[in-house]
């Protein structure tokens, strides 16, 4: 069974095609990885799917259910997005955030409930960040504010989680961190992950699958192993490139740009 089933989708911006006629799926419990050049659509895939940015053809089915059929509660019961940034309030601390994730299960009248608060101290566990809670947002590192967003991610219990190059802006300890946490978590509880990434190193250690887009279309999707090779670093990136096996999954070594790609 999918977890998410993307068929013949195509999106036009200003009479220009970013995407034309994608399909794929991904499978419940799976981590798949979307790569490719900058421009190349990445990020728009992502927001058609949810639902954020309108197509121009094709269906997008989340748990064998189209995406027309849910309401912005069930939807967001069912799949959570971290974008590239977030605004954040800075009157909230760490739990209060973190707490937000709550939003489509709770009714207004309500409040958080003690259910609430156990789903909450969970993913505040499960990242880490216990310690702080009572830390106002404003005040995190980049690797603790990016906890933090995933905890509240977590918060929403959903099947799918959706991020949009995670580790934009960490060091390299940082980068690590989230994505050991994000695999932890796609294989402790058979979390469906699909991101956009730009290290392709990144994207082969942590993923089942990578997606790699060209040219508004599907260029390769298949698992890391066998995609990721020297042709195709030169065909998507114009990168003269040694892919290694290192611990069971490839490992890209760059040499320079390509003659092509230098002039």
């Amino acid at each position: 069974m999918s977890a998410v089933t993307v068929e013949h989708l195509s999106v036009v911006l200003a009479e220009r095609t970013i995407l034309r006629d994608i399909s794929f799926t991904v499978g419940q419990g799976e981590t798949v990885s979307i790569l490719g050049a900058n421009g190349c659509g990445k990020s728009t895939l992502l927001r058609s799917i949810l639902g954020l940015q309108p197509i121009a053809a094709g269906n997008v089915r989340i748990d064998e259910r189209h995406m027309t059929e849910y309401t912005p509660a069930e939807l967001a019961q069912k799949v959570a997005f971290l974008p590239q940034s977030a605004d954040i309030d800075g009157d909230m601390i760490v739990e209060e955030w973190v707490a937000c994730g709550r939003y489509p299960y709770q009714r207004w009248w309500n409040g958080v409930s003690n259910a609430d608060r156990t789903v909450i101290q969970r993913a505040l566990e499960q990242t880490n960040i216990v310690h702080l809670r009572h830390r106002w947002v404003t005040s995190l590192s980049g690797g603790e504010r990016q906890r933090a967003r995933i905890a509240m991610a977590l918060a929403q219990e959903p099947e799918i989680i959706m991020l949009d190059e995670p580790t934009t802006y960490l060091d390299l300890a940082h980068q690590l961190e989230v994505m050991e946490l994000l695999r932890r978590i796609n294989v402790e509880e058979q979390v469906s992950v699909v991101m956009v990434l730009h290290d392709v190193n990144h994207a082969a250690k942590y993923s089942d699958r990578l997606l790699v887009l060209a040219d508004a279309q599907v260029f390769a999707d298949g698992a890391p192993q066998e995609i990721l090779t020297a042709d195709l670093m030169k065909e998507i990136y114009g990168v003269d490139a040694t892919i290694e096996c290192r611990d069971g999954y490839p490992y890209c070594f760059i040499h320079g740009l390509t003659a092509a790609a230098a002039k």
